[in-house]
């Protein structure tokens, strides 16, 4: 039986793609790391996976802004592409630096059905410096096919440049009452709060937004650092109690392609 496909696109400075193509492998599909160059001389490449994924790292050095010139090669040279494989009913996932690119190339979050909005950026972390540490997680609603709706997740943060920002109070609402966001962080008990629960200083506690299909992602936490029960800080105080928070975002995805596309 034919199986699911991913893509895990590759430019200079991506550093977890090998991380995210084993996390979607270990799930059950097919990953293949393929640089952004060679899909720009073959834009018909993208026709044969399921899923894009951009993972974590520094593209470029994170020169000019973090994700921005990789941005900038998605909508010069792919914008077409990559909207049509929406369309079709494919998923796009963005871990970090693959976030700052979706949103920095106005993919995420679409308000109003724009493909391209200065409205949403990610900047600086209000803390000054680069956060490396796990945070809990909360979904928001049921649209996003990558989340499960109601599990709150514990993942680790690692960036310089995570603050979710919006232009004006209208745009977060906008945000807010479409349900584009996905995941806020939370503490251990679901609730809200300043630094270190928000990490970063995202406004409303940001840390993820899908679009108005649920059917594209991206987070600034890493789920491909913890799928294995040995990632959790305390794996060998709670054993076998562990469940691979991580993990449940891969599975999901293969699992949704499955259903849409090979049964």
């Amino acid at each position: 039986m034919a199986g699911v496909n991913v893509l895990v696109l590759r430019a200079a400075g991506i550093n977890c793609d090998l991380e995210t193509q084993y996390a979607f492998e270990q799930a059950g599909a097919s990953a293949q790391r393929i640089h952004i160059n060679r899909l720009i001389e073959r834009k018909d490449l993208l026709d044969q996976f399921h899923i894009l994924v951009i993972p974590g790292g520094f593209s470029y050095g994170d020169d000019v802004a973090a994700g921005r010139i990789l941005a900038n090669q998605l909508i010069h040279h792919l914008e077409d592409q990559i909207y049509r494989f929406i369309e079709q009913g494919r998923l796009v996932l963005g871990i970090c630096n693959g976030f700052q690119v979706l949103v920095k190339s106005g993919i995420l979050p679409g308000l109003g059905g724009s493909k391209r909005q200065e409205h949403v950026s990610i900047t600086w972390n209000d803390s000054g410096r680069y956060e490396d540490r796990w945070v809990y997680l909360e979904p928001q609603g049921d649209r996003c096919v990558f989340l499960e709706p109601g599990r709150r997740l514990y993942l680790p943060v690692a960036h310089a440049e995570g603050k979710v920002v919006v232009s004006d109070q209208q745009v977060l609402e906008s945000l807010q009452q479409g349900g584009f966001i996905a995941l806020k962080y939370v503490d251990q008990e679901g609730k809200e709060g300043p630094y270190p629960i928000n990490p970063n200083g995202s406004v409303a506690s940001i840390a993820a937004l899908t679009d108005t299909t649920g059917r594209v992602l991206g987070l600034m936490p890493h789920p491909e650092r913890f799928i294995h029960p040995t990632h959790h800080p305390h794996w060998t105080r709670l054993g076998r109690q562990i469940e691979r928070d991580g993990m449940t975002i891969f599975s999901r995805a293969v699992q949704y392609v499955r259903q849409a596309f090979l049964s």
